[in-house]
């Protein structure tokens, strides 16, 4: 009996032991280590690729989409708008997700087409040249990109709010057009944050 009670307490005591053990070792120092390592070779991407505006102020991140809006929730017609978001009230990062709806599903559908429409008219452009990243959000709802197309679509109108040349923002565009990681892997985008701040300096 005695023999058995020194057991288990050999075994709880082990057992405390080692969870304290790990908890330090990768809990804790593997963090540290890890932090340190991530501050010391990439610290703009350990500390969330965040992006500053002219004043120094945090803008977003580079990695994270946002919704360019005024106070009712209406697109501002001087900034390129970003793809739709079905991640929470639109790219909310706690609530990351597609709308999971099927290509024939009639609510997804008539959505896409309503937006067709809302696109269309708020560029001044046809319904056909809308492209699919306009209508349709990413898998995660936090897609800070867009395709160059729908970059393209959107240069008159900004030009026309900001009271500049098609062609000093064309030129933007391109500046701020992320080629193909590796040269192949993906394809070309834009990201929106980005070339609305350069924008945004532009005008300063």
């Amino acid at each position: 009996m005695h023999t058995s009670t020194r057991s288990t307490a050999r075994s709880v005591q082990v057992a405390v032991r080692s969870m304290v053990l790990f908890t330090v070792v990768l809990g804790v120092l593997y963090t540290l280590a890890l932090t340190g390592v991530g501050q010391l070779l990439i610290p703009a991407r350990a500390n969330g690729s965040i992006v500053y505006d002219a004043e120094g102020a945090p803008a977003g991140s580079s990695l994270l989409g946002q919704n360019f809006t005024d106070a009712e929730g209406e697109p501002i017609a001087a900034y390129f708008q970003s793809r739709p978001s079905a991640a929470g009230d639109g790219y909310d990062g706690g609530a990351s997700s597609g709308s999971n709806l099927g290509p024939e599903n009639e609510d997804l559908t008539a959505s896409i087409q309503e937006r067709r429409m809302q696109i269309a008219q708020f560029n001044g452009v046809d319904a056909s040249e809308i492209p699919a990243d306009a209508l349709t959000a990413s898998a995660s709802g936090l897609d800070p990109h867009i395709s160059p197309q729908y970059a393209t679509l959107q240069i008159d109108r900004v030009a026309r709010e900001r009271g500049v040349s098609p062609g000093e923002v064309r030129d933007l565009v391109q500046a701020h057009t992320e080629r193909p990681d590796l040269g192949a892997m993906g394809m070309p985008r834009v990201n929106v944050l980005e070339l609305n701040l350069a924008l945004d300096e532009e005008e300063d």
